[in-house]
């Protein structure tokens, strides 16, 4: 009866040691992308494509910019096991000349919590054509 015992905890104690939740995990090609030099006005876009790599349905609750001249969209529906999405960031360029580094903050129910996508460039100013100034005219 003991050896019963002792044998049945001790498959209790693997069964539990091995067993694991399912859960999502989330895994980014590249988390940063560099944009180099663009001109001021542009709306620069990039596709951030992920997997779920995990055993459940991933759900993207949350993408959110640190500012508002990054718009995020993302997908709003489940993203199956061994399926891809993508996270889609436009930054708006007006009025934001030099360099700039933007965050985007992605909150899910994966197992790896939460991630940062990172965005970097330069913004060159508009080229302008000169302004001649006003000369007077004789009258004739």
């Amino acid at each position: 009866m003991k050896k019963f015992l002792l044998s049945s905890m001790m498959v209790m104690v693997g069964v539990i040691a091995f067993a694991q939740e399912k859960a999502a995990e989330i895994s980014f090609q590249t988390t940063t992308h560099e944009f180099g030099t663009i001109l001021e006005g542009t709306q620069a876009t990039v596709d951030f494509e992920f997997v779920n790599k995990g055993d459940a349905p991933l759900v993207l609750s949350n993408v959110s910019a640190s500012c508002g001249c990054t718009i995020p969209t993302w997908p709003k529906e489940p993203i199956m096991p061994g399926q891809s999405g993508k996270i889609t960031a436009v930054y708006n360029s007006t009025g934001r000349v030099g360099s700039f580094t933007k965050s985007i903050t992605v909150t899910s129910n994966a197992k790896n919590g939460t991630l940062i996508l990172t965005i970097k460039g330069v913004v060159e100013a508009k080229k302008t054509a000169p302004v001649s100034p006003v000369q007077n005219q004789p009258k004739p």
